[in-house]
């Protein structure tokens, strides 16, 4: 059950890593959860020794058992060490990141960079970087001259938003720099406390 859920714990930051991928170019953040579903994978083979050795009353089979268990213990205390070090590394990702981003947007003929920021910004609720009024500084605002933003930008309890800078109360008011940096670091304490939480139930 341990190594199912831990397994679990670190196939959820993969998925959701990839839909902000764009935003964070560090891929050894990726680490933590490499690990931990290799600590899962090893914890299921360390419980079927385990079990065997306990039903044969085998001295040998117990005394590799809690060599491997202690092992395992040490990788998650490891995976939490870096799990807090790439967690305070994700402000400074983001934000040398996230303008590239954003002046690489193409509204007309989406590549995956202009899909990443659409979807961030419906399902954050946020527009532009700081605010809206970013958008102004982008290549693709400047060759439009309609003066609006992305439709993602658009409150999502309306239907006749524009994306007009004219009406600005139509718009989502928050930046998405703060919040995507914040659910980056979300994910990462996912793994921390799934670590800890395993390494305690250990102890």
């Amino acid at each position: 059950a341990a190594a199912g859920i831990l397994c679990y714990v670190g196939a959820y930051v993969f998925i959701t890593y990839d839909d902000y991928d764009h935003f964070f170019e560090d891929v050894y953040t990726l680490i933590p959860a490499v690990i931990i579903i290799a600590v899962g994978t090893l914890l299921f083979i360390i419980g079927l020794i385990g079990c065997c050795a306990t039903i044969r009353e085998s001295r040998c089979g117990l005394a590799t058992f809690v060599i491997i268990l202690l092992l395992v213990f040490i990788t998650e205390v490891v995976v939490v060490v870096l799990g807090y070090i790439y967690r305070a590394k994700v402000e400074d990702e983001v934000d040398h990141s996230i303008r590239k981003v954003y002046n690489g947007y193409n509204g007309t003929n989406p590549d995956a960079a202009s899909r990443a920021i659409d979807y961030v910004q419906r399902q954050l609720r946020c527009c532009g970087i700081r605010n809206y009024s970013d958008w102004e500084n982008t290549v693709w605002f400047k060759q439009t001259k309609n003066n609006s933003v992305p439709l993602s930008c658009c409150k999502a309890a309306l239907s006749n938003c524009t994306g007009s800078l004219t009406r600005p109360m139509d718009l989502y008011s928050e930046g998405c720099e703060a919040l995507v940096v914040k659910k980056l670091q979300e994910i990462m304490m996912y793994v921390i406390w799934a670590a800890l939480a395993f390494a305690a139930i250990q102890v």
